[in-house]
C-alpha cells in the first residue's frame, strides 16, 4: 500500500501540469483531493463538456444563503486537474477537508483575532472564497524565497515550481521545505488548522481501509506534512469529536479570472490569471506566443507594431532573464520589455495588457441541467431569451423602449434591480423624453449568492421581485422609501405590487403632517405618472394620490415659510423648487391654480423667509402672474433702504436662483438693485459680499460677463455701449445698405 502526497499552489500552472503528470505515471485506485466532502456529489459534472472552467463550488446553507463560500477552479488548478485525471479514469474521487457543515458553525463562534495571532498562511492551499475573507499578512514561504535571494517569495515560488519542466521529486523538495518550516518557526496555535489537517488523515485512514493500494492525496503544501507524519487515529477522533453542525448544500456556478485575482479579496488568489492559463497551454513558450498576443491586442487598438518589435521584445526579456540567473522569462521580464520595446516607456498601455491578457475577463460555463435553484433557473432562461449574456467584462445597451425585446429587457433589469442583484447599473441617455435607457451590465459570479436568498420569495423573477416588494412596503413606515420603491416597481411592471404601495403611499400619506415630508415625494410621484406612455402601465393609479397631496402641501406650505433658520429656509427651498418643477410637468390648470394662489400667500408675507420670499416672487414673474410696474413696485419695496441690507440681499438671492436672465431684459428691475446696491454702506457692503457672490457665482459665465458689462454703464444698463455703438456707425455706408435690405424682405 503507498500513500502519494502531493503538496502544491492552488491556481498553479506548473503544480497542476506536475499532478498530472504524476498520477499518470503511478497510477493511483483512487485520489482524494483537499476541498468540502459535501461537493462529492457534484463532482460526476467534472469532465462535461458543458463544465468549462473558471468555476466554483458554491457551499450555503439553504436557511441562510448569505452564509457561503465558493471553491474556484482553473483549468490550470491542480485539483481541476486531479478530479479530471479521476473522471477519465473512472476511480473514486473525494474531497477530504473538514465538512463545511462544521466550519460555517466554527468561523461563526469564531473572535476576530489581531494580526499577531493570524495563523500563518501558504497561498498554496485550497482557501475558499469567503467574501469576508481576512486578508492574512504572515507567509512562512518568505523565509525560504529569502534564504534563496528573493525579495519576493510569489516569484521565487514561480521560478523555481511553476516554470519547472522536470517534474522529479518536486513533491519531496516541496514537503521537505514545509516540513523545515514547520519545525523551525515558532507558529501560533491554530484550532481550525488543525481540525482540517486531522479529518484529513481521518480521510486518508478510511480509504486504507477500504483496502485501496494506490492513494493519491493532493493538498496544500503547508499541510503536506502533516499528512506524511500522521499521530493515532484516537487522537484525530477525539479532536473531530463534537463539533457543531448546520445543514450544507452545494452547486457549481461560473467562476472569472477576475475573481480569481488577489485584488478581489480571494485569500489564495493569483496575481495573473490569465498569465498563469498562458503558461499551462504553452509551458515551453520563451515569450515569443506572449508578445505576439500583446502585438495583436495593440494592432486592435491601431497601435503600429511590427514582428521587428516583437523579436526585439523578446530578446530583451531573455537578456534580463540571464542577469538575473532565471531559468527562463518570467512576466516581470516580459512586463519590462513591453514597456520598453512596445510602449516607448510610456506605460498607460500597461493597463490594457494587465486588463486584458494578465488578469483576462474570461469567465466560466456550467451545464443547464446541474441542480440549482429555480430562481436562478428562471433568470438564465430570461437572459438566453432576451439575448443577454454573463460576461466578467461590461457590456452597454441602450434600450428602445417602443421595442418588445428591448422594453422586455429592461423590465427584467429593474425586477433584479429590485431584488438587490446589481447585474446592470443605470446612466443617462443623450436624448429628451422616457423611452430610452442605457444600461452597463457586468456579471458577478457573488449574485449566486443573492439569487439563493431571494429565492424565498418565490421561483420566477416576477414573482419573487413582487413579493419581496410587498414585503418591504408592509414593513416600512417612511413615505419616501415606500414612493422610492413605487417608482421603480412600475418600471418593473409588478402590478400587484405597484397597487399594494399605492395603498402604502396613501395611507402614510394621510397620516404625516410634515409639509416637507409630502413635498420631498411629490417630485418622484410625478416621474411615476410619465411611465403611462412608454410602458403601456396604468400609472393613473397615482393621480389621484398626487392631487390630494399637493392640495395639503398648497394649505401648509405658507404657514410652514414662516420665521425658520437659515438653514431650514436653504433646505425649503430647494423643496419648492422642485415642487414647481413638478406643477410644470403635471400640467393640470386646477393645480397650476392652487400652487400660484400658495405663491402669492407665501410672497406677500413679510413674516415669510427672505429667500423663500423672493423665489416666490420670481415664480409668479416665471407664471407670468406679475409683471410690469407690479413687479418693478414689489421688487422696489423688497430691496428700500428701510429694508435691512441682509434681508434685502437673501431676498434677491432667491428672487435671482437660477438665472439671472431678467436683471438683463428688464432695465427697470436693473435700476431697482443697482440704486439699492449705490446707497449701500461700505461696512454693510462688505458685510453682505460673500452672499452677493454666492448669488452671482450660479449664474453661468455668459450671464456674469453680460452682467459685468451693464455694470460698469451704471443705472441705464446698456446706455454706455449704445451710444458707442452709434457714434461709430458710418451713415453714409448704412444708407447704401437700405435699398437691399428692404429688397430681400420683399418691401418697395
Amino acid at each position: 500500500m503507498s500513500i502519494h502526497i502531493l503538496g502544491i499552489r492552488h491556481h498553479g500552472p506548473g503544480s497542476a501540469r506536475h499532478v498530472k503528470e504524476y498520477l499518470e505515471k503511478t497510477r493511483p485506485d483512487i485520489v482524494l483531493v483537499e476541498g468540502p466532502p459535501e461537493a462529492d456529489g457534484i463532482l460526476e459534472w467534472v469532465g462535461n463538456e458543458h463544465l468549462v472552467p473558471p468555476v466554483a463550488i458554491l457551499c450555503y446553507q439553504p436557511e441562510a444563503p448569505q452564509k457561503a463560500v465558493f471553491y474556484p477552479f482553473a483549468a490550470f488548478s491542480p485539483e481541476w486537474q486531479a478530479i479530471l485525471y479521476a473522471r477519465k479514469n473512472k476511480i473514486p474521487v473525494r474531497f477530504m477537508d473538514l465538512p463545511m457543515a462544521h466550519q460555517f458553525e466554527l468561523k461563526a463562534a469564531r473572535e476576530p483575532k489581531t494580526d499577531a495571532e493570524e495563523a500563518p498562511s501558504l497561498n498554496s492551499t485550497l482557501a475558499p472564497h469567503i467574501p469576508d475573507a481576512r486578508t492574512v499578512k504572515y507567509n512562512p514561504i518568505a523565509y525560504l524565497a529569502g534564504a534563496a535571494g528573493f525579495e519576493d517569495e510569489e516569484k521565487w515560488w514561480e521560478h523555481m515550481f511553476e516554470y519547472r519542466q522536470n517534474p522529479e521529486e518536486v513533491f519531496t523538495a516541496i514537503t521537505e521545505g514545509i516540513q523545515a518550516l514547520r519545525q523551525d518557526l515558532r507558529l501560533p496555535y491554530d484550532r481550525e488548522e488543525q481540525l482540517r489537517e486531522a479529518h484529513m488523515r481521518k480521510t486518508i485512514r478510511q480509504a486504507e481501509r477500504e483496502m485501496f493500494t494506490e492513494i493519491a492525496v493532493v493538498c496544500g503544501a503547508w499541510h503536506a506534512p502533516a499528512l506524511i507524519n500522521m499521530p493515532k487515529a484516537k487522537d484525530d477522533n477525539d479532536l473531530l469529536k463534537g463539533l457543531p453542525k448546520v445543514k450544507v448544500a452545494t452547486t457549481w456556478i461560473p467562476w472569472t479570472y477576475n475573481r480569481l485575482s488577489y485584488s478581489s479579496g480571494y485569500g489564495a488568489g493569483i496575481n495573473s490569471p490569465g498569465w498563469y492559463e498562458h503558461n499551462w497551454r504553452y509551458p515551453a513558450d520563451d515569450g515569443t506566443r506572449w508578445m505576439a498576443r500583446v502585438a495583436k491586442l495593440f494592432r486592435e487598438q491601431q497601435k503600429d507594431i511590427s514582428v521587428a518589435h516583437v523579436l526585439e521584445a523578446v530578446r530583451l526579456s531573455s537578456a534580463l532573464t540571464a542577469l538575473r540567473h532565471l531559468p527562463k522569462p518570467g512576466l516581470e521580464e516580459l512586463n519590462e520589455a513591453t514597456l520598453s520595446v512596445l510602449c516607448n516607456g510610456e506605460d498607460f498601455m500597461m493597463q490594457l495588457i494587465n486588463n486584458e491578457l494578465i488578469i483576462s475577463d474570461k469567465i466560466g460555463e456550467v451545464p443547464s441541467d446541474i441542480p440549482r435553484p429555480p430562481l436562478q433557473t428562471d433568470i438564465e432562461k430570461q437572459q438566453k431569451r432576451l439575448r443577454l449574456p454573463q460576461t466578467a467584462d461590461f457590456k452597454d445597451y441602450v434600450l428602445d423602449l417602443r421595442k418588445e425585446t428591448d422594453l422586455e429587457r429592461s423590465i427584467l433589469l429593474h425586477r433584479l434591480e429590485m431584488l438587490g442583484i446589481q447585474w446592470g447599473q443605470r446612466y443617462g441617455t443623450n436624448g429628451k423624453g422616457t423611452f430610452k435607457e442605457q444600461w452597463r451590465l457586468q456579471w458577478d459570479p457573488g449574485f449566486s449568492i443573492d439569487i439563493i436568498e431571494k429565492g424565498s420569495w418565490g421561483n420566477t423573477v416576477e414573482e419573487a421581485s413582487s413579493q419581496y416588494v410587498q414585503h418591504q412596503a408592509r414593513t416600512t413606515t417612511s413615505l419616501k422609501e415606500v414612493v422610492t420603491l413605487l417608482e421603480t416597481a412600475i418600471p418593473a411592471e409588478l402590478h400587484t405590487a405597484v397597487e399594494v404601495l399605492v395603498q402604502q403611499v396613501n395611507n402614510l400619506a394621510a397620516a404625516t403632517g410634515d409639509v416637507m415630508q409630502l413635498m420631498t415625494v411629490i417630485p418622484g410621484l410625478v416621474q411615476i405618472s410619465r411611465y403611462g406612455n412608454v410602458r403601456k402601465t396604468d400609472a393613473s393609479l397615482v393621480e389621484n394620490i398626487i392631487t390630494g397631496m399637493i392640495t395639503r402641501i398648497c394649505v401648509s406650505l405658507p404657514a410652514a415659510c414662516i420665521s425658520i433658520a437659515d438653514d431650514a429656509a436653504t433646505e425649503l427651498l430647494e423643496l419648492i423648487y422642485g415642487m414647481n418643477d413638478a406643477i410644470l410637468i403635471l400640467q393640470e390648470t386646477d393645480l397650476t391654480t392652487q400652487w400660484q394662489q400658495t405663491l402669492f400667500q407665501i410672497a406677500g408675507n413679510d413674516s415669510t423667509a427672505p429667500i423663500i420670499g423672493g423665489y416666490a416672487t420670481r415664480l409668479l414673474t416665471d407664471h407670468r402672474q406679475i409683471a410690469g410696474n407690479e413687479l418693478v413696485k414689489t421688487f422696489s419695496y423688497a430691496m428700500s433702504s428701510a429694508t435691512p441690507p441682509a434681508i434685502s440681499a437673501a431676498w434677491l438671492e432667491g428672487f435671482l436662483k437660477g438665472s439671472g436672465t431678467l436683471l438683463l431684459v428688464d432695465n427697470d428691475l436693473w435700476t431697482v438693485v443697482y440704486n439699492w446696491m449705490h446707497q449701500l454702506e461700505e461696512e454693510a457692503f462688505k458685510q453682505l459680499l460673500p452672499l452677493l457672490r454666492r448669488t452671482f457665482s450660479n449664474f453661468s459665465k455668459p450671464e456674469r460677463r453680460k452682467l459685468g458689462e451693464k455694470a460698469k454703464s451704471g443705472t441705464n444698463g446698456n446706455a454706455g455701449i449704445h451710444q458707442q455703438e452709434i457714434d461709430n456707425i458710418d451713415t453714409a455706408r448704412a444708407l447704401k445698405g437700405v435699398p437691399v435690405v428692404l429688397q430681400m424682405l420683399g418691401i418697395k
